[in-house]
């Protein structure tokens, strides 16, 4: 990969970190665990970026890769994750702690989405992140009157476990 394409990587990378960072918060439940899964998602990122075509934002491109890898680290049980030095131009990449504990009401929401099941919680970060159910529906492989329709449901769903 040519010195330029690292470059640009890392500038979409720190100019997107905040996605990485919900996706963390809703598949994790503790600062380690929120760590290696941010770093997990950015060697997974780096990884794929040479397939990434242009073909969507990189924003949509980049919660794919995310929840794909949350979704399976996930499912896999596999918190212990190997550190990888990337190149670079990819350590001068801050991490920027994200502090859930300032908003009450925000500490709630994630814990509710946390409960909820992985097509769930995909469809309300891209939610709270104003994504249109276009770009909702592309991410996630399926059609957008099935993103509206499992949106309304997940609302209703949230509304539920905030308001029981």
């Amino acid at each position: 990969m040519t010195k330029e394409l690292e470059q640009k990587f890392a500038k979409e990378l720190e100019q997107h970190q905040s996605i990485i960072h919900k996706v963390c918060r809703s598949y994790t439940n503790n600062e380690a665990a929120h760590k290696d899964l941010f770093q997990e998602i950015t060697i997974q990122l780096w990884k794929a970026y040479p397939k990434f075509r242009g073909e969507s934002k990189f924003s949509t491109w980049m919660y794919r890769v995310a929840f794909n890898t949350a979704i399976s680290l996930y499912r896999k049980k596999k918190r212990n994750v190997e550190t990888t030095q990337i190149y670079d131009n990819l350590k001068e990449l801050e991490y920027h702690d994200y502090d859930d504990s300032i908003d009450k009401q925000l500490k709630l929401l994630y814990k509710a989405i946390y409960s909820l099941n992985d097509i769930e919680k995909a469809l309300a970060l891209m939610y709270l992140e104003d994504k249109s159910y276009k770009e909702i529906a592309k991410t996630l492989g399926i059609s957008e009157v099935n993103a509206r329709v499992k949106m309304n449901r997940t609302k209703t769903k949230l509304k539920n476990i905030l308001n029981p």
